[in-house]
């Protein structure tokens, strides 16, 4: 169970890595990165300002003590003069404990102007990394999105972008799709050219000489009632009324010629 405990937790930790990997932005790492050092260089600012505090503090004290040391010094003079020289001593005694007190915050002193020395130093450094980082990054962030923009401007031009590339297998499907139809409507008019399929819409049994023919019978039906009408009009003596039974004759004329064969003929 331990091993395979330790094989999931494995490739949990290289898919979040390869997820993390494409969700990454280089331009934004950047920034993270230029914010941290940023603070990192306020700290030791900080750090400068305090320890300077604390020097300035140490000196006030050594500036003090130098002041007290010189009353004591000239106490113990005028207690000396005065035949005071229990006073005298006791005022050499709290100068020498004095002395011996500025020599020690003499030596803090020293120890604190080289602390500040090199945190102001370590600053100076560190901001001058900060600055070379800052131009590095905004060179390498301008270089990325000029990249990027290129990247996109190739992939809409080739049309391999995620987007464009479903729109060109939209498009291809759609061009497939128009060139089988365009097949398949010149095979049926092959077909239909050749006699292998009927056109639906036309009767049985008829072809284009029967329809020629209907087409001329209902002509004629049409002209020998047009002139029935004219020659049952009012004006029947009139040069149009007798054109009109002309017309009807000539029409009628052809039909009783068809009339019945004569019987002896026929038997």
């Amino acid at each position: 169970m331990t091993g395979i405990t330790a094989r999931i937790t494995a490739l949990f930790r290289v898919k979040a890595n390869k997820a993390l990997d494409r969700a990454e932005d280089p331009r934004e790492v950047l920034d993270y990165s230029y914010e941290q050092q940023l603070g990192m260089l306020q700290r030791v600012r900080r750090g400068v300002a305090d320890v300077a505090t604390s020097r300035k503090r140490v000196e006030l004290q050594v500036n003090q003590l130098q002041q007290s040391k010189d009353k004591l010094q000239a106490q113990a003079e005028q207690a000396l003069a005065a035949d005071r020289e229990d006073l005298a001593r006791e005022a050499l005694t709290r100068r020498t404990a004095v002395a011996s007190q500025i020599t020690d915050l003499e030596d803090q002193l020293v120890s604190l102007r080289e602390q500040e020395e090199k945190l102001t130093l370590a600053a100076q450094r560190l901001q001058a990394k900060v600055d070379a980082f800052r131009t590095r990054k905004e060179t390498i962030k301008a270089t990325y999105t000029a990249a990027e923009a290129q990247t996109r401007i190739t992939e809409a031009v080739t049309g391999i972008g995620e987007e464009l590339g479903d729109v060109g297998l939209a498009m291809q499907r759609a061009q497939d799709k128009t060139e089988q139809m365009q097949a398949r409507a010149g095979a049926l008019d092959e077909l239909m050219a050749s006699g292998a399929l009927e056109d639906a819409t036309v009767p049985a049994g008829r072809d284009d000489i029967q329809a020629e023919l209907e087409r001329m019978s209902a002509g004629q039906d049409v002209e020998r009632e047009l002139a029935r009408m004219k020659a049952e009009l009012p004006a029947a003596s009139t040069p149009a009324a007798v054109e009109a039974g002309e017309a009807v004759e000539a029409v009628e004329a052809p039909e009783r010629s068809k009339g019945p064969a004569d019987p002896e003929v026929t038997s």
